[in-house]
């Protein structure tokens, strides 16, 4: 082969290399974002489960501080439950 050839060869081996990079790079950051959306889903989830359980304890004049070791909401957060319902 001639230089020329064989550098034209190596040259479109690695624009190949770096195509296939590009999409593999493309597809990991692809599945790691719905990774993390799946996640961030299920925490708000949780959440949302918690402050369900606290209304519903506040409705049923359990305290404060029980409603915070049970749920694992903050002092704060279950007070603004309070604020919310009145």
């Amino acid at each position: 082969l001639s230089v020329q050839k064989e550098a034209a060869i190596w040259e479109q081996r690695l624009d190949d290399a770096n195509e296939k990079g590009r999409e593999e790079g493309i597809q990991i950051g692809h599945e790691k974002g719905r990774a993390e959306g799946r996640q961030e889903g299920r925490e708000e989830g949780e959440k949302q489960a918690k402050i369900a359980v606290a209304k519903n304890l506040l409705k049923a004049g359990v305290s404060t501080d029980i409603i915070v070791q049970t749920t694992g909401l903050t002092a704060n957060e279950v007070k603004g439950l309070l604020s919310l319902d009145a």
